[in-house]
C-alpha cells in the first residue's frame, strides 16, 4: 500500500443513503466493510464524519437558534454519527475507538492526541468526533486538523461525485473532471473542494488530498493503495 496511516472525512449526508434523513443501516455497512478493506491491508486509518442527516449548525441559524448554540447541537450530532459507524465497523470485527472533541467520557474517549496515534499504531481505526469542539468551524476544517496532528500522509474526502471537476457537473453537463491539481490553482479557478479555512490550511502543511466517490466499490482501498482515483490535490 502506498499510504501507511491517512484520514478519511465522510458527510452526514452520506450515511443517510436512499433516506431523507438519520441513517441507513445498509448504507452504514457499506462504508464500515470499504474501510476495512483498507484496515486489513495494513493502513491506519482515522474517520471524521460529519453530522448533517441530523442537525447542521447553519440550518440552525437559519431556523432563529443562536448561531455558536447551533453549532454545537450539530458537534453533537456528529458524535451520534461516529458511534454508530463504530459499531458497524465492531461488527465485522474491526476495533475502533471514538473521540470526542467535546468531553462525554460514558460514551466515548476525550480526544488525546498521542493516545489516538497509539490507537492506529495497534491497528485500530479512530474516529473522531464533535468537529475542533469550537463552534464556527466545519468538520472539513476538523478534519484537516485530526489529520495533521496525526501524522496522516493522505486526506481523503468521499463526495458523491467521483472528484473535482472544473463545473457542478450536476448542472454543467460540459464539466470536466480533473485528475490532479495544485491548490493554488484549485483556489485560483474557485473550485469548491472544501470550506476555505480547510483548505487554506491544508495547502500550508502540504497535506495531500484525494477527492473520490465514497459509494464506488474499492475507490477507497485503490486510492491508499497507489492508484489515481478521483482527483489528486497537492502543493
Amino acid at each position: 500500500m502506498r499510504y501507511k496511516r491517512v484520514l478519511l472525512k465522510l458527510s452526514g449526508e452520506a450515511l443517510m443513503g436512499r433516506k431523507g434523513y438519520g441513517i441507513d443501516a445498509a448504507q452504514l455497512r457499506y462504508y464500515a466493510e470499504e474501510i476495512s478493506k483498507v484496515v486489513r491491508a495494513g493502513v491506519q486509518v482515522a474517520v471524521v464524519i460529519g453530522g448533517g442527516n441530523i442537525f447542521r449548525g447553519i440550518e440552525g441559524k437559519e431556523q432563529g437558534l443562536d448561531e455558536a448554540q447551533a453549532h454545537y447541537m450539530g458537534m453533537l450530532a456528529t458524535v451520534i454519527n461516529a458511534l454508530a459507524l463504530q459499531n458497524a465497523l465492531e461488527q465485522i470485527g474491526v476495533p475502533t475507538r471514538v473521540q470526542s472533541a467535546i468531553e462525554m467520557q460514558r460514551v466515548c474517549e476525550p480526544f488525546i492526541r498521542r493516545r489516538a496515534i497509539r490507537h492506529l499504531e495497534k491497528g485500530r481505526v479512530v474516529i473522531f468526533a464533535a468537529g475542533t469542539g469550537n463552534p464556527f468551524f466545519t468538520t472539513d476544517t476538523a478534519a484537516t486538523l485530526r489529520a495533521i496532528e496525526i501524522g496522516a500522509e493522505l486526506l481523503l474526502k468521499g463526495t458523491r461525485v467521483d472528484g473535482i471537476y472544473t463545473a457542478d457537473p450536476e448542472k454543467d453537463a460540459n464539466a470536466e473532471r480533473l485528475t490532479h491539481i495544485s491548490y493554488q490553482e484549485a483556489l485560483e479557478r474557485r473550485l469548491e473542494v472544501m470550506d476555505l479555512t480547510a483548505f487554506t490550511l491544508s495547502q500550508e502543511h502540504g497535506l495531500p488530498m484525494a477527492v473520490f466517490n465514497i459509494n464506488e466499490p474499492d475507490a477507497l482501498f485503490r486510492i491508499v493503495a497507489g492508484e489515481s482515483v478521483g482527483t489528486l490535490v497537492t502543493v
